[in-house]
């Protein structure tokens, strides 16, 4: 057989929420090279994953260059089957035996629920995302210790989504609070300003500093090492997820319904008014909007921590 061409996001959480879909279709067709195109983001997560032969990164570019590239790296193989999450024009033109091709939905469902309609996976499948044994020697070394680990995503694409720095800080200190944790907090290198002040607030012995680590395979294999994720809606958040991590999403201005944290150890604290009423506020503008979480407190976040560590312990 050609092989399996997956068309998936440039975005790092819809990507990685497509990975359960992209194992049911290495499942349903085994041992058939597959190429993944995606965001140069995310490319990381998928080099390497057994059974894919190749990446390609999609840089996007001015007037749909990227698209272009990509049917010129593609056009001379006859595909067995091609996946577009994207439902470009590029997936048409290919020649292919099969085609499967994402529709824009006007209905509010998850985005796993949706894919797994799309390749015909019942139950829909979990995203998964794996984890070498570099890697995972890397983490244990980073996070040598026998204290359990609390892991903090702070920082978000978008102001209005991101709950405020000073809450989280005072999350961290609850959960520090007994000396008998670690908190570990992740960002990108250029969101280290996002989260200064809850690195301030961690005591030395008890923080872990996981701002900037070497690549996005390495922090999944990190969270991996977490009792407990604590975070924005985000990449990041659903990376956790999928490495079987508890996760906590926080949300406000973005739909749960759609981009929750997917799992059995997963659980949602949004404020108290929904999407629409956010987005409906009189002079709301996304470009200007400060925080749109002030609705969410910390007694609300702890809360839902230790329920969940209860659930966990059980």
């Amino acid at each position: 057989m050609a092989g399996i061409l997956f068309i998936t996001s440039n975005r790092l959480g819809d990507a990685v929420l497509s990975t359960g879909a992209l194992a049911h279709v290495m499942e349903k067709w085994p041992g058939v090279p597959v190429v993944v195109a995606c965001g140069p983001l995310p490319a990381p997560l998928f080099e390497g994953m057994p059974g894919i032969a190749r990446v390609i990164r999609l840089k996007k570019g001015p007037w749909a260059r990227h698209w272009r590239r990509l049917l010129r790296a593609c056009a001379f193989t006859r595909w067995d089957v091609v996946v577009d999450l994207r439902n470009s024009l590029v997936s048409r033109l290919l020649v292919a035996k099969k085609r499967i091709i994402a529709k824009p939905s006007r209905t509010l469902r998850h985005k796993v629920v949706e894919l797994a309609e799309l390749v015909g996976a019942s139950p829909p499948p979990a995203p998964r995302l794996w984890i070498s044994e570099k890697d995972a020697a890397k983490a244990e070394e980073l996070m040598r210790g026998q204290t359990p680990i609390f892991a903090l995503g702070p920082a978000a694409n978008w102001r209005g989504k991101t709950w405020r720095a000073e809450r989280f800080a005072e999350l961290a200190q609850k959960l520090v609070a007994d000396g008998g944790a670690r908190v570990a907090v992740f960002a990108a290198r250029s969101e280290r300003a996002q989260v200064a002040a809850v690195l301030a607030a961690i005591p030395q012995g008890q923080l872990l500093d996981l701002v900037d680590l070497d690549s996005l395979p390495l922090t999944a294999a990190c969270l991996a090492r977490c009792r407990l994720f604590i975070g924005n809606d985000s990449g990041l958040m659903h990376m956790a997820s999928a490495v079987d991590c508890p996760t906590i999403g926080l949300f406000g201005p973005s739909h749960d319904e759609v981009y929750a944290p997917w799992g059995n150890a997963c659980r949602v604290v949004r404020t108290p008014e929904s999407f629409d009423d956010i987005v409906s506020r009189p002079g709301y503008n996304h470009l200007t909007t400060d925080t749109l979480m002030d609705g969410i407190t910390v007694s609300d976040v702890y809360g839902a921590a230790m329920k969940l560590l209860d659930v966990k312990s059980c």
